[in-house]
């Protein structure tokens, strides 16, 4: 290519003579073809330039002055171009699907966002994900999970050059921004990085674009569970590096990362979710006007006021236009079969239908005769020969199914008129190809609502539909059952001589049903008349001036609209001979119907744009044809505004060859009131009809405005003609009822004549608003009593009664209270260079016509642009070798009040990430600059994989359905609700408070019950136990060796439900002892030491526990670390023996040896370790003499846990807090030395921890332990040991519940065959410190009904990090009570209780009854002073089981004071001392009788302070959230959420397969926006397993966003909504 020398660009070949373009354009296919080569292509070429070099020269320095100042090329684009590469460069454009002006306007409109150039995220996507091609292996491949690892840091030198091409070249990806911030500030602590420079933020989008294998997992602690089990790990727990409560502001955290969220700025993710928020921190459009009004108790949700400057009608009203009269012409027929038996009888050897074969030779003709022959025979077997004659099959009036192919016209016509002499009703329809055929099921729907049972088909259609292995025809789906009926003619029988068809006068009886698609789907059946269809006949062969014997052309479908009306019927009427051209021809030879037209002489052509646009492209084939003969070119798709640059191109190409100007002649037509309008053929020489410029900013108003001001908004429409013979026409208001626009609006346009369809087969309802319309003025009155009928198309009536047709109703959209019509937004996407990357539909079977084709296609045409070197046309746009068309669908979905438009397109198989990325970018600035509108999602697909119509086109509303059900599967998608959606409510201003004196009057808190409860007193409780006088737990251990020493209190099972340990009193007892003498021993430990004990779950905790209180030591239980995940796990371990100050470890021998292995070595210091003491062989020494504390409030135990916001805190328990616990759960439950209970949890904090260890030695009951690990191994483990066991009372998590729900879902019956029965259970207490999860105990207790577990039985406990138990079902008292709550309330920091089923409700269940001497008051966080009854806010809790505070290396006295000892601002005169749990919630007093005989007063749990979210003013709970988003789609298996740079994040777990991934975004973007008023910023998918739980079941959303943003999540895709 270099010896070219001087490369002319675009904009010179532009300047060109167009004669000189076209030889280029030749010369260049001519080359693409191998029909040259290259030397020759280059010597033709440079002498055809040669005169024009200084032209070219002098247009290229302008353009290269330009160029200068564009951004460096990439390496791919300044590499040597491979053959392939030249072939389909990035100038290349498919010229057949474009208008000259459009293009234009829309690369005008792109330039405009030349100049903002903002660095844009990229979806990150997992490349092992959506592989389309080999293609990929020149696309640089992006990375899900990106982190400067070793072999990272090796490749950074080797990116660095494309580092700073790509930084340079970075493409301005989109200009808009939100209309105000959606979110505000975030309560969870989201602090903005601010702007990310130098290297770091190079590094991270190098990063974005290369794959980093190798990645550490994120920092967890997990319990040892088997790494082959494919369930989650329920047991997790996940602090972040390092974040530990009451940490002192000073201290040192280098553990921590560089942000204030342990987050690094060179994060890829974060520097993403940076420029993510600087695209929409810059406001395009003034804010707004607020169309929510918030009042005080709910949002009340507004409607969108119109624009005050929008422009509007001025005309008067228009009056409905009047076509021509219907000529009365003598020896018209009375009937169309008439027609038929005269010519049929008359001219029986004149032609009167050629069908082709495969090459586009004629194959057959079918005469006049043979039509009347055949038909009758057809007839007289349909009335006679199909069933007995007492029982005929058809009566006349019956309806039959005519199922033929499109190449097949001859069958059908005889079909089709056999039909009409037999009296029977044909109903045309396309040949099913498959059971799932789109749109197929309504086609069924038709079928059956019209009382079919029989199909006419053609022999060789029936052997190629599909069949069953018996060979019999398979059920089409929706179908009714049908008898097929072969009409060819071998299988009909001669009618006797004396026999002779009834053909009565054209009257009102039904003819035909037409089949018509809706915008929604459904197929409707457009019943015509018999006098309908003549009279039609007549108007067409008036308005066409048809003779008798002239030939005429047909491209179009035979079977219904213009191609049944022309090519079947006004043929017969005015016996004429219709050459039929079949889609499949017109496939393999495009100028076939030009060639018939030359050969025929035909004087009348019936096609579509696209035909036109097939013979441009072709016609160099073949340059000797002539269109002198035509008189008429009918392009039925004329209503179609882009035809009008179709017809000029084809006009100027073949203008040459004959074509006359005033032959092409635009119509428009609908199913309802079929040809609605056509051009005449007009006179030679005489001026053709104007065009109109309309603004499209004034059209969507629905407002005619010629545009003067921004020629790229600018919509040029032709007319397509008159109102047809005999008709009337009246535009009216598009909406409401059928008013008279005025004459400068636009309207739906409305027939009345007697040609138009009758009714929709069996809906009388619809029928009567379509096809019995009574135009009103604008006071109301009906303007005359004649009824018209709605056509569905969208015009107005211009000068001289010209029609003109802008869409179509079933294209429009209605965004905002503005019209946009689907076909304008596809024509501006095709407008962008979208060669790379949007696919043309390539096709070995029925050619790809888009569905919106019939009406309004998105096809343009105009004078081809020459083809360069630069800009060659690609080898799949070679003239007529294979044809394509683009394949784009438009649609609107509705999302929170609003109409939201929605772009699908096949993606070509080889485009890269990048060239898709960069167009849906540019389309979706080209929409908002033309359309002014915002698109809300833009999804590419795979090539062929959208839902095809009968013939080939995109079926719209199965793409549309496919969309909302998440089953459209797309390979890039690109979500902008920031663009979009402007009517969000206004973000809430919170008030200030009243002050505290104005509203306390005694127990009121403005005019209501102050919010507070409490469980029964314990002073009041007699007891005869002789555990009262016991003040320690050690001692009542040592007691009860001594008074029942072999009393079992714990056994502990393993996966089989063996028992592999028991535990007796003395056993425990002397164990303890063991240990603790080997604590002074080998650990010389002190009274008050601190002692990690690092344990699986089992009896060997318990003692070790045990031994450390006889030893004087404050135990720590820790939860071992994970073998198989040592660098995630070890590091929580060494944090809480670090944070807890332990002098000692007591393991086993096992986690010994792992803990000093080497790799703990590789993640933690393994030298540091204090003293480690395994209990494996203990020696037999007792201590002489076991630790008795001086006072009960000394320190009994230390309790770690990680909450659910990532927080590691550690609590104080007291001797004599242990001792209340114990009581107190002892009495709510009941629990004696004779009862037995079945524990299933967590042993290692919480309340989880005080049942495994502590309840039993208290209440000497006996515990059945059943580590959850072991439920892995046997999901029946937790019910059959209740079963076995008979066991009243059992423990559980949510982990445990939802494990044996999802796992036991499906085998109820084989529960049933093993003999379990759960009746024997009266409590099953969920242990949760959190809001009572009512789904699952409803789920779990739902299923286990069959088996006998009562629904009563399901409960929940409450607890928190300052009281390990609140609230406690136990045996006595009633049932948990349930409410539902407003949730827009509740975000307002409101309860307002509603019914069930009450829109935006949510049922919150109590969280068991409040524990013997615990109380409770509900208290605003803010100003600390108590809240009325059911009033929201902060539950602080009084007892004798409160820790003592929080354990830190720090001290931190204010924190302490703050959640341990803390007192009411106001209306508490014994100035109780309360803790604060940081939980919200509410009380209610109920109708209920609690134990101590008063009214219940029952405490709702509504969620932790700590981890709502704090958006547009409002606080939500993620859970909310949650719920919602898991719902949406069967393969979302978990979810959370958090903020980040107030941005809301939602990180969803697919269990379906990865192709699923990218529909999850649009329907989690939906469901949050429609729900919680709130757009979602980031949407992350993920494998199962990732979102992190503790061991409580508990999701930890601050670890999941911390992993999230230094990039461990591995994700299979993150999209970022703009």
């Amino acid at each position: 290519m270099a010896e070219r020398g001087l490369e002319p660009s675009p904009a010179a070949v532009a300047a060109l003579p167009p004669e000189v373009r076209a030889q280029l354009a030749e010369l260049e296919l001519e080359l693409s073809e191998g029909d040259i080569t290259q030397k020759g292509y280059e010597k033709k070429r440079s002498k055809l330039l040669s005169p024009y070099s200084p032209q070219i020269q002098e247009t290229d320095s302008t353009g290269q002055k330009d160029r200068n100042q564009t951004p460096a090329p990439t390496p791919a684009q300044t590499s040597a171009p491979s053959k392939y590469h030249r072939s389909r460069s990035g100038g290349a454009r498919d010229e057949r699907y474009r208008s000259d002006i459009h293009t234009e306007a829309v690369q005008a409109a792109l330039a405009k966002h030349k100049e903002q150039k903002m660095a844009l995220p990229m979806p990150t996507k997992r490349r092992s994900t959506f592989v389309q091609s080999p293609a990929d292996a020149c696309t640089p491949p992006d990375t899900s999970s990106a982190s400067e690892d070793e072999g990272s840091l090796r490749r950074q030198a080797a990116l660095s050059a494309a580092l700073q091409q790509s930084l340079q070249n970075a493409e301005s990806w989109i200009n808009r921004s939100v209309q105000g911030s959606s979110t505000s500030s975030s309560a969870s602590s989201t602090l903005s990085h601010g702007e990310v420079k130098g290297t770091s933020g190079s590094l991270a989008d190098v990063f974005a674009n290369t794959r980093i294998e190798n990645v550490s997992a994120p920092p967890d602690v997990t319990a040892t569970t088997s790494s082959s089990s494919s369930l989650r790990p329920a047991n997790i727990d996940l602090p972040p590096s390092g974040i530990v409560k009451g940490m002192h502001k000073g201290s040192n955290r280098s553990s921590l990362m560089d942000t204030a969220d342990g987050v690094p700025v060179s994060s890829r993710v974060s520097t993403k979710i940076q420029q993510l928020l600087s695209t929409l921190k810059r406001p395009k459009r003034p804010p707004l006007k607020e169309f929510f009004v918030d009042d005080s108790e709910e949002i009340v949700e507004g409607i969108p006021r119109p624009d005050p400057n929008q422009p509007k009608p001025e005309g008067r009203q228009m009056m409905p236009v009047k076509g021509e009269p219907l000529g009365v012409i003598c020896n018209w027929p009375p009937a169309l079969e008439s027609a038929l038996q005269r010519w049929g009888s008359t001219q029986a050897k004149c032609p009167c239908l050629t069908g082709l074969d495969m090459s586009g030779k004629p194959v057959y003709t079918l005469t006049y005769g043979k039509l009347w022959s055949r038909s009758l025979k057809l007839a007289y077997t349909l009335l006679n020969k199909l069933g007995t004659k007492n029982e005929p099959v058809l009566k006349p009036g019956d309806r039959v199914a005519l199922v033929y192919p499109n190449n097949d016209p001859v069958m059908f016509m005889v079909a089709f008129y056999g039909c009409l002499l037999a009296e029977v009703i044909p109903v045309p329809i396309e040949v099913p190809l498959t059971r799932k055929d789109a749109g197929g099921q309504q086609i069924g729907f038709l079928l059956g609502s019209c009382g079919i049972a029989l199909a006419l088909t053609s022999e060789i259609c029936l052997k190629g539909l599909p069949k069953t292995q018996n060979g019999e025809i398979v059920q089409f789906k929706g179908w009714p059952r049908l008898k097929w009926v072969v009409t060819d003619s071998k299988y009909l029988s001669k009618p006797p001589k004396d026999w002779q068809p009834h053909i009565s006068p054209a009257g009102t009886e039904p003819a035909y049903i037409e089949y018509k698609t809706s915008k929604e789907g459904s197929v409707m059946g457009v019943t015509v008349s018999r006098l309908a269809m003549l009279s039609h006949c007549q108007a067409l062969s008036q308005a066409c001036n048809y003779s008798e014997g002239e030939a005429v052309v047909n491209v179009l479908d035979f079977k219904k609209d213009a191609g049944l009306w022309h090519g079947m019927f006004a043929n017969v009427m005015n016996k004429m001979h219709t050459i039929s051209v079949p889609y499949s021809v017109m496939k393999t030879c495009p100028l076939s119907w030009v060639q018939r037209v030359h050969a025929h002489k035909a004087k009348v052509a019936l096609v579509k744009c696209r035909d036109l646009h097939w013979a441009m492209m072709a016609h160099r084939d073949q340059r000797d044809v002539s269109l002198n003969s035509l008189r008429m070119l009918i392009v039925t798709d004329g209503a179609n505004p882009w035809s009008v640059s179709s017809c000029d191109a084809f006009l100027s190409l073949f203008q040459s060859h004959g074509l006359k100007p005033e032959a092409i002649c635009p119509c428009a037509t609908s199913a309802e009131a079929m040809t609605v309008a056509i051009r005449r053929p007009g006179v030679p020489g005489a001026p053709l009809p104007g065009r109109a410029i309309l603004s499209m900013n004034g059209l969507s108003y629905g407002v005619i405005r010629v545009n003067t001001e921004d020629k790229n908004s600018a919509l040029t429409v032709q007319d397509v003609g008159h109102v047809m013979p005999g008709g009337m026409m009246c535009i009216v208001k598009p909406d409401g009822p059928p008013q008279l626009c005025k004459t400068d609006e636009i309207g739906e346009i409305c027939v009345s004549s007697r040609t138009g369809g009758m009714t929709y087969f069996g809906l009388a309802g619809v029928t009567k608003n379509t096809f019995e319309v009574i135009p009103v003025a604008s006071s109301g009155s009906p303007v005359g009593d004649v009824p018209f009928i709605r056509s569905g198309l969208l015009g107005f009536v211009g000068p001289g009664s010209l029609v003109f047709v802008v869409g179509k109703m079933d294209g429009l959209l209605m965004v905002s209270g503005r019209r946009h019509n689907a076909d304008d937004i596809v024509a501006t996407g095709l407008a962008v260079e979208s060669i790379k990357t949007v696919y043309r539909g390539r096709h070995t079977g029925l050619l790809a016509v888009p569905q919106t084709c019939q009406a309004r296609p998105y096809l343009r045409t105009f004078p081809l642009s020459v083809p360069s070197a630069r800009n060659p046309l690609p080898p799949d746009l070679r003239v007529a070798r294979v044809l394509t068309s683009f394949r784009i669908a438009v649609f609107s979905v509705s999302v929170f009040y609003d109409e939201r438009i929605v772009v699908v397109a096949e993606q070509r198989p080889d485009a890269s990430e990048e060239d898709s990325f960069q167009w849906m970018s540019r389309v979706l600035q080209a929409i908002d600059s033309i359309h002014q509108v915002g698109v809300y999602c833009l999804a590419l697909v795979p090539a062929n994989t959208l839902p095809k119509t009968p013939l080939g086109g995109i079926h719209i509303s199965q793409t549309k359905q496919l969309f909302l059900e998440g089953s459209l599967h797309p390979c890039n998608i690109l979500m902008c609700p920031h663009t979009c959606v402007t009517n969000l409510p206004k973000p809430r201003q919170k008030q200030p408070g009243v002050g505290p004196a104005s509203v306390m009057v005694g127990n009121l808190v403005a005019g209501k019950r102050i919010a507070q409860a409490a469980g029964r007193d314990l002073g009041q409780i007699e007891e005869n136990d002789l555990v009262r006088k016991h003040q320690f737990l050690a001692e009542i251990l040592q007691w009860r060796a001594q008074a029942t020493p072999d009393h079992v209190l714990f056994m502990l099972l393993n996966a089989k439900g063996t028992t592999v340990c028991t535990a007796s009193c003395l056993q425990l007892h002397k164990r303890a002892e063991r240990i603790a003498s080997v604590l002074g021993d080998k650990g010389h430990l002190n009274a008050g030491d601190n002692v990690v004990l690092l344990y699986p779950p089992g009896i060997e905790l318990i003692a070790a526990f045990y031994g450390c209180l006889y030893a004087g030591c404050v135990p720590v239980t820790v939860r071992p670390p994970h073998a198989q995940n040592l660098t995630a796990t070890l590091p929580t371990v060494r944090m809480i023996v670090d944070v807890s100050k332990a002098a000692c470890i007591l393991t086993t021998q096992t986690l010994m040896r792992l803990l000093k292995s080497r790799e703990a070595a590789a993640a933690v210091d393994v030298k540091t370790w204090p003293t480690i003491i395994d209990t494996d062989d203990l020696p037999r020494k007792r201590l002489p003499q076991l630790y008795k504390p001086p006072t009960p409030e000394m320190l009994a135990y230390l309790d770690f846990s990680v909450s659910t916001t990532g927080m590691l805190t550690g609590v104080k328990m007291s001797h004599s807090a242990v001792n209340a616990l114990c009581r107190a759960i002892k009495l709510q439950c009941e629990l004696y030395s004779s009862r037995q209970i079945a524990i299933c949890l967590d042993p290692y904090c919480g309340l989880g921890f005080a049942l495994w260890c502590l309840c039993s030695v208290y209440s000497g009951h006996q515990s059945v332990l059943i580590p959850p690990l072991e439920l892995e191994n046997n999901l029946f483990l937790w019910l059959a040991t209740v079963n076995q066991y008979k066991i009243r009372d059992t423990f559980c998590s949510y982990s445990v519940m939802e494990l044996c729900t999802k796992g036991l879902g499906n085998q109820v019956e084989v529960l049933k065959t093993r003999g379990i029965n759960l009746s024997c259970i009266r409590t099953c207490v969920v242990v949760a410190e959190e809001r009572p999860r009512i789904t699952l105990q409803q789920s779990f207790s739902k299923l286990f009904k069959d088996v006998g577990l009562s629904p009563r039985a399901v409960s929940t406990t409450f607890g928190s990090r300052v009281n390990v138990a609140i609230c406690l079902q136990g045996t006595s008292g009633p049932d948990p009570t349930t409410v539902y709550v407003d949730l827009k309330s509740l975000r307002h920091d409101r309860v307002r209780l509603v019914e069930r089923g009450a829109p935006q409700s949510l049922l919150l269940s109590e969280s068991g009854k409040i524990l013997p001497g615990v109380k409770v008051v509900i208290v605003n966080p803010e100003t600390k002073g108590p809240v009325g009854d059911s009033h929201l806010g902060e539950i602080w809790v009084n007892s004798p089981h409160t820790a003592s505070g929080y354990y830190t290396i720090y001290d931190s006295e204010t924190l302490q004071a703050d959640h341990f000892n803390t007192r009411l601002s106001f209306g508490d005169a014994a100035q109780t001392l309360w803790a604060r749990t940081g939980y919200l919630g509410f009380v209610r007093r109920t109708e209920l009788t609690a134990a101590t005989g008063e009214r219940h007063d029952a405490l709702y749990v509504v969620g932790a302070l700590d981890e709502t979210l704090e958006l547009r003013g409002l606080r939500y709970h993620p859970i909310d959230i949650e719920t919602s988003v898991s719902r949406v789609h069967r393969s979302i298996a978990e979810c959370a959420v958090f903020t980040w740079t107030n941005l809301l994040v939602v990180v969803v777990e697919l269990c379906g397969s990865e192709q699923e991934a990218l529909d999850l975004v649009p329907l989690v973007t939906n469901v949050v926006l429609e729900e919680h008023y709130l757009i979602v910023g980031v949407v992350v998918v993920v494998d199962p397993g990732v979102i992190p739980i503790n061991s409580r079941g508990e999701k930890q959303r601050m670890h999941l966003r911390d992993s999230f943003l230094a990039d461990q999540l591995d994700p299979i895709y993150v999209a970022y909504n703009m």
